[in-house]
């Protein structure tokens, strides 16, 4: 059936029901990959593993979600992303059942890491890009309502996987939590393509001229965007941000430990920060699109204010202090989140936005893996997690002023083209223009640099 054709975002209508296939998706990936530690100490009596080879599990299931983004995103260009994302549900549900069989971590390795791992990728990356697809004046409200599901489930999974391990062994919940996962193939099924004005451009203009192998991987893989230099600044810019951003929720409860409360406290303090992130994430969607301030100002915003609630950690000598940090590190890191995902169609245009997406997320994962490690050193050398706080919340600080150099930052004014308008017609305006008046168009548009070709 051909996709219904929209001359502008249509903001509602079907789009409500891709945000609940989108709300039960990231409960269903990240909700579970939060919950995966209940089969830790399992695992780690089962084979007899150091703590250390049994990480690994998760870790590789992580690298490959965000590695295998942009094959997503070329995979959801060329055959639709309803398709994708079933694929994505049936791998990931298979790579469970598989792992039912496993008598050595290795079959985890393979099974859960890199089946269920690259299933992960093919659902994420699809279906928030079809989310942003369906909606433009309320996109980061949309999408904040989409990422909710990571915060519910995360408080639903624990015990319900701790649940299934005791009354059926690691096995039997591995075989259900595979019937679980299953479900993300009827969610990916939810998200109908949608035809926006945009995309008929672009279509034209590709298919009018044949093109060799390496120019259609490329163009299915949209490479060109590396020479995008305001989406390449974006990119760093999140890649320092995540450096940082996840050290808190590795390292928060060992500090409070050493600080002197006991496990049941330290626990606390995350569930306090779940609660606020999931009010962030709702109020965050809900200022953005009211339309008062651009989306680079409150990206900007909430990572600034991130940054400083994680290097006010170390800060925290009595309990309710940390409570009030926990608070506010919850709140301000997840309000950032929505707003990363609806500033990328602003930075590439929305019919680019499955490329874009799939190469972000690839990039960014260099800062994901790199900041616990990088923080964990600090601990060791240091002797305490002053350090690590601090330098966490200083590469939230860099981040926040990278973003200071994307296009027109310090104008009040969205510069983004309408929404009808395609890159080749302002391509066709550009070469109208004079030398002088290209150069100082190129400068102060986001959407609107040339892009080279490769």
């Amino acid at each position: 059936m051909a996709s219904p054709q929209y001359s502008k975002v249509p903001d509602g209508g079907w789009g409500w029901m891709v945000v609940f296939a989108a709300f039960l998706q990231s409960a269903l990936v990240f909700g579970v990959i939060r919950s995966f530690g209940v089969f830790f100490v399992q695992f780690v009596t089962y084979f007899n593993e150091l703590s250390s080879s049994v990480s690994w599990i998760t870790s590789v299931g992580v690298a490959v979600q965000q590695f295998g983004s942009p094959l997503a995103g070329a995979l959801s260009n060329q055959y639709g992303a309803r398709s994708v994302a079933m694929l994505g549900g049936f791998l990931t549900s298979l790579g469970m059942l598989l792992a039912f069989f496993a008598t050595s971590l290795m079959h985890l390795y393979l099974t859960i890491g890199l089946l269920s791992g690259l299933g992960w990728a093919l659902v994420f990356t699809p279906t928030i890009a079809t989310v942003t697809r369906y909606f433009k004046k309320r996109r980061t409200l949309a999408v904040g309502l989409a990422f909710t599901g990571v915060g519910l489930s995360s408080f639903a999974f624990s015990p319900l996987f701790q649940y299934f391990v005791d009354e059926y062994g690691w096995r039997g919940a591995l075989l259900i939590l595979s019937g679980m996962t299953a479900n993300l193939i009827v969610c990916g099924s939810l998200l109908r393509p949608i035809a926006l004005k945009e995309d008929t451009d672009t279509v034209k203009a590709e298919d009018s001229k044949s093109k060799a192998c390496l120019q259609k991987v490329s163009m299915l893989l949209d490479l060109t965007l590396f020479y995008h230099c305001p989406f390449m600044r974006l990119a760093l810019a999140i890649t320092l941000i995540n450096t940082g951003y996840f050290v808190p929720y590795v390292h928060f409860v060992a500090f409070a430990r050493e600080t002197g409360f006991d496990e049941y406290q330290a626990a606390f303090l995350m569930s306090v920060a779940a609660i606020t992130d999931l009010i962030g994430r709702l109020f965050s969607g809900w200022m953005s699109d009211l339309g008062k301030l651009r989306l680079v100002h409150v990206l900007f915003l909430w990572t600034l204010l991130t940054s400083v609630s994680i290097a006010a950690i170390p800060l925290g000598t009595s309990y309710p202090l940390l409570v009030i940090i926990s608070t506010c590190y919850g709140f301000f890191s997840g309000a950032m989140t929505p707003v990363v995902f609806s500033l990328i169609p602003e930075i590439v245009g929305i019919q680019r936005i499955f490329g874009g997406l799939g190469l972000l997320q690839m990039i960014e994962s260099i800062g994901g893996l790199l900041g616990a490690p990088l923080s964990g050193w600090l601990r060791d050398i240091t002797g305490n997690y002053t350090a690590s706080f601090l330098v966490a919340g200083g590469f939230l600080f860099l981040g926040s002023l990278v973003l200071c150099t994307l296009p027109n930052f310090f104008s009040c004014y969205s510069t983004s083209a309408s929404p009808g308008q395609s890159d080749d017609s302002k391509r066709d305006e550009t070469k109208q223009m004079t030398k002088q008046e290209a150069e100082s168009h190129c400068n102060t548009h986001i959407e609107d640099i040339p892009v080279k070709s490769v």
